[in-house]
């Protein structure tokens, strides 16, 4: 009797651990593959997000084959070379100042976060930092305009290409965003940030 009840309180303790195992291991596997925290590490996302803000970054949709929306806040890897402000096109800064129209070829290891603004076959131009989308001003009540300054103002019309999306951040007088190094490829994107959960009077979606 004394064995037997032995080793049903062994094989209780084994089942309880494979348990813990078998839930910790489905909980990293949620956040490997379905959400992912980001901590934003600068200013450009202002007055939406703020420097050390965290939110959850949705990412099942886009494995999925979701293509993101226009006002969607996206976590992706920029164009290589977009700390340099380098844009693809060779005609970039010469004359009239041109939003970047060109997607680069390859992408940096470093992660961003901005706003999607155009979607492919979009018309885009900037005015003052407000987009003009298709020809008609978007509402964009979020965002921090800027004063009249080169990147704040494009006359000139650019079309975002397929497969990519245009990306603005929202504080658009201090943002290295598609303005300067173009569209974002949409396998660059590793998701859709869904909601701020740090620090406590930030908790909300966005």
């Amino acid at each position: 009797m004394r064995a037997t009840l032995h080793r049903w309180r062994r094989n209780s303790i084994v089942s309880t651990v494979l348990s813990v195992v078998l839930i910790l291991g489905l909980v990293f596997t949620v956040q490997a593959l379905a959400v992912k925290p980001y901590a934003i590490p600068s200013e450009s996302m202002l007055p939406t997000l703020k420097v050390g803000q965290r939110v959850i970054v949705e990412r099942v949709g886009h494995r999925l084959g979701a293509t993101p929306s226009v006002g969607d806040v996206i976590v992706f890897h920029p164009a290589a070379g977009a700390d340099d402000e380098a844009c693809a096109s060779d005609e970039q800064g010469a004359g009239t100042p041109t939003p970047c129209a060109i997607p680069a070829t390859d992408h940096a290891k470093e992660t961003f976060i901005k706003r999607v603004v155009g979607v492919p076959g979009d018309r885009i131009r900037l005015r003052r930092g407000l987009v003009i989308r298709n020809g008609k001003a978007t509402s964009e009540p979020f965002i921090r305009r800027c004063a009249v300054g080169a990147e704040c103002t494009f006359d000139h019309t650019i079309t975002v290409p397929p497969g990519t999306v245009y990306v603005l951040g929202d504080n658009r007088g201090d943002s290295k965003d598609s303005r300067y190094w173009g569209p974002v490829r949409v396998d660059w994107i590793i998701g859709h940030a869904v909601g701020s959960y740090w620090p406590p009077k930030q908790v909300g979606g966005l």
